[in-house]
């Protein structure tokens, strides 16, 4: 009996394997494998959704704060960028905010999230650049005598201090300099990456509004959200937020620059600021 069962497994051929095994073996390598990257790939879903679920909290605290003093205590005093302390409050709040920004970006890929890299095209990032100041103005020219951007803001001063004009340069770089820098990285670098998953114009169009709620003006946000959505759109091309940095800041060069163009005692401005600025470089 063994002997003919030997012969008829034989003229049979060798036996198929068992296609209702169950376990991870029966799958296969291939199968086993693509089961472990979709598994891979939901883990990394569920935790890229904890740095947008963080910046959108913090975008909309920060912007419910801005809201909420400019309600109660109105608009600032004019001879605020006098003021030694203007300088060191702006400091202490930049850091703050950048603090926070890289906790958040510390949830992923902090380089990737902060798109802290050489731009794809200098060249590009020129003419966009060129393009949004270009916009601004011809924005501004329509909607300036309308809505009064600058006098909703209250921050430059009616009449030109001497004496005063080191703190007035030393808040001219923290606005120039700091404030770009840590603006950038925190809606065109930061929120420009979690929300881009939306799709590219979403994300500009969201940052762009999320930009202009931050500052808490009512007038002047149509401009700061042009101006946030433009800076979104240069990073979007060129995948780096430096280029934003330096629009940025030479966006609110000029901005102070005009701000203090009409103001009386104009050239003794100019030559006390030019003063100080040697002093600083030095």
């Amino acid at each position: 009996m063994a002997a003919r069962a030997r012969l008829a497994r034989h003229e049979l051929g060798p036996r198929a394997p068992h296609r209702r095994r169950r376990g991870r073996r029966a799958l296969g390598p291939r199968c086993g494998n693509a089961l472990r990257r979709r598994t891979l790939a939901r883990g990394r879903g569920r935790a890229d959704v904890r740095p947008l679920a963080a910046w959108t909290s913090f975008v909309l605290a920060f912007a419910s704060l801005s809201y909420a003093v400019r309600f109660t205590e109105g608009k600032p005093q004019k001879d605020v960028l006098y003021q030694w302390s203007t300088v060191a409050n702006s400091l202490v709040q930049f850091a703050i905010i950048g603090l926070i920004v890289y906790g958040i970006s510390g949830l992923g890929n902090r380089r990737q999230l902060l798109a802290l890299r050489r731009p794809t095209s200098w060249w590009v990032a020129l003419g966009i650049g060129v393009a949004i100041g270009i916009g601004i103005t011809i924005l501004t020219a329509a909607l300036g005598p309308l809505l009064h951007p600058g006098r909703e803001q209250g921050v430059t001063p009616d009449v030109w201090e001497p004496k005063h004009a080191a703190a007035y340069v030393a808040n001219g770089l923290v606005i120039c300099i700091i404030a770009p820098i840590v603006e950038e990285l925190t809606f065109r670098g930061l929120g420009y990456s979690v929300l881009v998953r939306f799709g590219r114009w979403t994300a500009i169009i969201l940052v762009g509004i999320a930009f202009g709620l931050a500052h808490g003006l009512v007038e002047a946000f149509p401009f700061l959200a042009a101006f946030g959505a433009g800076l979104a759109y240069l990073r979007s091309k060129v995948d780096s937020v430096y280029p934003g940095m330096i629009v940025h800041g030479l966006f609110n060069a000029t901005a102070l620059a005009v701000a203090v163009s009409g103001k009386p005692q104009q050239e003794n401005m100019l030559r006390a600021c030019a003063g100080v600025w040697s002093l600083l470089h030095f």
